[in-house]
């Protein structure tokens, strides 16, 4: 049994879902126009990535090598729709604002690889650990980009107005490119630090 506060760094610093495996990208991408976007986004999958986690772990010794992946499909699948239906009953907002995205977790290679990589090798605490630590670094990623973009784009942050009405707004960071260019530059950012701290 591994030790839950070393798991949890892990997947928020060390092996983060965003900045340093540099895997989901498309919802990274696509939904972090604003920081309510991004922790919405985060939240879902962070959700099931925990459940999926803990039921592949327990579910791994029972489930043959031949079917393994379809498994885990299934598996996820399962929490995916169940977190899309209490999206449509209790914030139809932003389950429209995410809309094809939150079906599109089920194939995230966030959840697919912690199933593959962690939940299917070890116990359901470490890998209960391991969701909550791969989650909690994927929303603060996508909170972070959201929360830049939206800020650069529009002035607000969450949805308030922040800067003045005169402060020139730079639309492309909320536009899709913006995405890729507060990325890298996040990116690059994260690398000088940690490369600082280092040395």
């Amino acid at each position: 049994m591994g030790n839950p506060l070393k798991i949890i760094k892990n997947g928020i610093i060390d092996e983060n879902p965003t900045f340093i495996q540099v895997i989901g990208m498309c919802p990274t991408l696509a939904v972090t126009s604003s920081a309510i976007n991004g922790i919405g986004m985060g939240v879902s999958t962070a959700a099931v990535l925990i459940c999926a986690n803990v039921a592949i772990s327990l579910l791994r010794k029972i489930i043959p090598d031949k079917v393994r992946i379809p498994a885990f499909v299934v598996v996820i699948a399962s929490f995916v729709t169940i977190v899309q239906f209490l999206l449509q009953a209790y914030a139809p907002a932003l389950n429209d604002a995410l809309g094809l995205y939150i079906p599109l977790i089920v194939v995230n290679c966030i959840i697919l690889g912690r199933a593959e990589a962690f939940a299917s090798k070890n116990n359901a605490f470490d890998s209960l650990f391991d969701g909550i630590g791969q989650g909690l670094g994927f929303t603060l990623a996508l909170a972070v980009l959201g929360l830049v973009r939206e800020f650069i784009g529009s002035g607000t942050a969450f949805g308030l107005q922040i800067m003045p009405t005169a402060f020139p707004q730079t639309l492309i960071f909320i536009m899709a490119p913006g995405a890729f260019l507060t990325l890298g530059c996040l990116m690059a950012l994260l690398n000088y630090f940690k490369n600082k701290k280092s040395a």
